[in-house]
């Protein structure tokens, strides 16, 4: 698939990279792929440039890592196939660890952890479900998590809960929410616009994209409740970056920037800023 609009340019000197397996300095621009259709990760603006976390982070790494970089936006189908034919250096796309994605291609340390949580209006009792701001991992504490599971179902009970067809969140449902009323909606915005109308109860979502739907519904009418979930049939809460499994010196130059990020509070910084959360890694 062909490659789309070049976003972003980080003017730098390029160096050797501390970390990296082997002395190595670049002579030519390095390239970094997103999909930029998924607010606020990556998104379009109207002058057809493109904002968001993600674009925020990677201009970071880069200075840091004293090299300049562009931002080039690719299908999200064609993010991989792209990458190992060598059409960009590295994907920055929300993109997390799975079992078949670890076969064709190599990843950084995460520099995100973004589980799945609840949103309901603010006049709704469900704004005041046990367990807020606790989190639980459905691989890790399997018999905590299920505790918790079945104090939210009871809560649940007479409510209606939607979520995205296709989605992690959709899964979560079918497993741990049976005999509920669950409804599914085609995209999150819709959902959004559902949970503002009153419609449903809750929504079950990344957390990552409550803050596009709070700020879409009128000021304070929609609010997070109750805690997250993460392993299991969501699979790995975390993002990273994705490389070409044979080029460990750029994946470790990565590495060590986001390292930087993680540790100095820049990247808890950014998060809040454009999720008004705080899911950046802390080491």
């Amino acid at each position: 698939m062909p490659l789309r609009a070049t976003c972003l340019a980080i003017a730098g000197m390029f160096l050797t990279w501390s970390g990296s397996s082997r002395a190595e300095e670049y002579s030519r621009t390095l390239t970094i792929a997103t999909e930029g259709t998924y607010p606020p990760w990556a998104f379009a603006k109207p002058d057809g440039s493109y904002a968001g976390y993600e674009m925020d982070l990677v201009s970071i790494l880069c200075q840091r890592m004293k090299v300049t970089c562009r931002v080039v936006t690719q299908d999200w189908n064609g993010l991989i196939p792209g990458l190992r034919v060598g059409q960009y250096d590295a994907i920055i796309a929300s993109m997390g660890v799975t079992e078949e994605r670890s076969k064709v291609v190599s990843f950084s340390i995460p520099y995100t952890r973004a589980p799945n949580g609840f949103l309901t209006t603010a006049t709704d009792p469900l704004a005041h479900l046990p367990y807020g701001e606790s989190s639980f991992d459905l691989t890790q504490e399997p018999q905590t998590a299920r505790s918790a599971l079945d104090t939210l179902k009871a809560a649940f009970a007479g409510k209606v809960i939607g979520v995205q067809t296709g989605s992690t969140a959709a899964v979560f449902a079918e497993a741990y929410l049976q005999g509920l009323t669950v409804w599914e909606y085609p995209s999150f915005e819709q959902l959004g616009l559902e949970l503002a109308a009153g419609r449903i109860n809750i929504a079950i979502a990344n957390v990552t994209t409550f803050r596009t739907l709070m700020e879409a519904a009128p000021k304070g009418s929609l609010v997070m409740t109750g805690p997250t979930f993460s392993g299991g049939v969501l699979g790995s809460d975390t993002t990273n970056m994705a490389f070409r499994p044979d080029d460990d010196a750029l994946r470790n130059a990565f590495n060590a920037a986001l390292a930087s990020v993680n540790r100095d509070g820049t990247n808890q910084a950014l998060s809040e800023k454009w999720f008004g959360t705080d899911i950046s890694i802390h080491d």
